[in-house]
């Protein structure tokens, strides 16, 4: 007996047994039901997806001895033929090789004549955009109106090549492909009634090869089962389909992630030598990071995708610790070097470029995440709790216990208590404006901390006539913004303070004053400004400055070891 292979011997023979077009099946089902089936239609898509044998199925199903009906018996004399593909009334053209005017003459010519055993004489042309400008323009009266005996199914993979006049004349019908749990349901039944040996897995990369192609991962299917007979292991799998460069996808991605750009190069180097090819591996590790960043994005749901379930558990762990947005620059990386990766005449070098470049990526914290950051300090900051910086918290030392913490909390407030109580005396002797200066600054960053981190570095100068004169350095990095944006405000909290109107004065310090206070006093202020200004050009703050059009630095603490190194 004939060898017929698995496409042709697991063909679907009734609507039933279509898989991935529920869409086209219950439209075609309900119209033969309501009797309201048309004289011309056009089914589209891609290949391998069930075009030919839906349009035998529909043929069966009108042409049946108990029909019309949407489940053909497959049983009487009309089905069997129109199965075995040698009805007189059910025609099946070749458009590539009829795609003359004359072969559509003689379709003409033939449509007139009844049909010999059957209910409707079905003309089905297959690849029909192969016809030429001339045939279709010939074709056009008698598509419009054809005998009350004639229907006709056009089946193509390129719609867009057919002329909008036969589009408009016809029923179209799109075909999707096939989804991948459809197809390995598929391969398993196949398996089954064949007796045929062969892992989930196995069975999940002949489906995936198929690229949502019935037809293909079928013939795929029988060239492994040629290959290794009736008990197939994975690693014949992996040999029929090259799968050798599957191995290296999550090492590399795992290397990537973790930036180690010596690991991505000494698993290059491996790949090369094991002679995979460096174009086809780039094709997998693009849609493996498309696969990455699905997980990543999809989480739960991402079992709705074309992923096989036994990767998607490999994929989740991966991306555990890496961010979405990461993981896009990673993909959008790989699609901009798609079209110089292929012109490149060292794919293998332009490939290691291309990973160490992901691998040396810094990584991108996600914008809502920054946000989030920035409005917890700007709480903190307006309640005067401590700063949201880590150094900005004030640590007590290993030999502080918390009894002395609590007393020289105490002492502080008693300070400030007193203060109030004296603030309408003038201060002018040295120690009074000591006292006065950290009272003050005390009162200011309890009041605002944004505006008492500015005043930290003052020398309170004086105070009198109700006017409170501050001095700072001539370097001071907010002397601008104290002098006009923050002056109502300061002037504002130090009337509070001293419970009168206080007007405040800012002045400069001279280089001899500050000299007098001391050298060594003048070099740390200096020092700590230099520190501020470094701080504002580090990269991470100006892409935070960029990134939020009203972003501004609310204040800058420096260490007490840095600031006395």
């Amino acid at each position: 007996m004939e060898y017929l292979v698995l496409a042709r011997k697991f063909r679907p023979q009734t609507f039933e047994e279509v898989a991935g077009q529920e869409h086209i099946v219950k439209t075609l089902r309900n119209a033969i039901g309501q009797g309201r089936v048309a004289h011309a239609y056009l089914f589209s898509g891609p290949r391998g997806v069930g075009k030919t044998s839906v349009a035998r199925v529909l043929s069966k199903a009108l042409n049946c001895e108990k029909g019309p009906t949407a489940t053909p018996c497959n049983n009487c004399s009309n089905c069997r033929e129109i199965t075995n593909g040698s009805s007189m009334d059910v025609q099946e053209i070749d458009g590539a090789s009829n795609n003359g005017v004359e072969e559509v003459r003689v379709l003409r010519e033939n449509v007139k004549f009844a049909p010999a055993a059957s209910r409707y004489k079905i003309y089905i042309i297959d690849e029909v955009h192969m016809l030429s400008n001339s045939a279709f323009n010939a074709l056009l009266k008698t598509l419009e109106e054809p005998p009350a005996h004639v229907i006709f199914i056009f089946a193509t993979t390129e719609s867009h090549k057919i002329p909008a006049t036969i589009l408009s004349r016809c029923q179209c019908y799109d075909f999707h492909r096939i989804p991948l749990k459809e197809i390995i349901a598929n391969l398993n039944l196949v398996a089954s009634m064949e007796g045929i040996k062969i892992s989930p897995i196995a069975i999940s990369w002949i489906a995936e090869a198929g690229d949502g192609s019935m037809r293909d991962a079928q013939s795929i299917f029988d060239q492994v089962i040629s290959y290794s007979g009736m008990d197939i292991k994975d690693t014949d799998v992996e040999e029929i389909l090259g799968l050798a460069a599957r191995k290296y996808l999550f090492s590399i991605s795992g290397a990537i992630i973790k930036q180690d750009a010596g690991a991505c190069l000494s698993i290059m180097e491996e790949a090369y030598l094991a002679g995979l090819d460096m174009k086809y591996f780039y094709q997998m590790l693009l849609k493996h990071f498309r696969n990455l960043l699905l997980v990543k994005i999809a989480a739960d749901n991402s079992s709705s995708f074309d992923i096989a379930t036994e990767q998607i558990e490999k994929l989740k762990n991966q991306v555990k610790e890496i961010s979405r947005e990461t993981l896009q620059r990673y993909l959008e990386i790989l699609i901009a070097e798609e079209g110089n990766f292929r012109r490149s005449q060292e794919p293998r070098m332009k490939l290691e470029t291309i990973i160490v470049k992901m691998a040396y990526l810094a990584p991108i914290v996600p914008l809502g995440e920054i946000i989030s950051t920035i409005e917890n300090i700007e709480k903190r900051l307006q309640t005067g709790q401590p700063g949201g910086f880590q150094n900005t918290v004030p640590r007590l030392s290993s030999c502080e216990s918390t009894n002395e913490a609590m007393s020289k909390s105490s002492t502080e407030n008693n300070l400030f208590a007193d203060s109030k109580e004296n603030s309408n005396s003038q201060a002018n002797n040295v120690e009074d404006l000591k006292t006065l200066s950290n009272n003050l600054k005390n009162f200011v960053k309890k009041e605002s901390a944004p505006l008492g981190s500015k005043i930290d570095s003052a020398e309170i100068l004086s105070y009198e006539d109700d006017t409170l004169t501050m001095g700072f350095s001539s370097g001071f990095l907010f002397l601008e913004d104290l002098k006009t944006k923050q002056k109502e405000k300061l002037e504002q909290i130090a009337g509070k303070f001293f419970q009168r109107s206080v007007a405040v004065k800012i002045e400069t310090l001279k280089a001899e004053n500050s000299a007098a206070k001391g050298n060594k006093a003048n070099s740390k202020a200096n020092i700590v400004n230099d520190i501020k200004k470094e701080a504002m050009k580090q990269p991470l703050l100006q892409k935070i400055m960029d990134e939020l059009s009203d972003a501004r630095v609310v204040e800058i603490k420096v260490q007490a070891d840095k600031a006395n190194s």
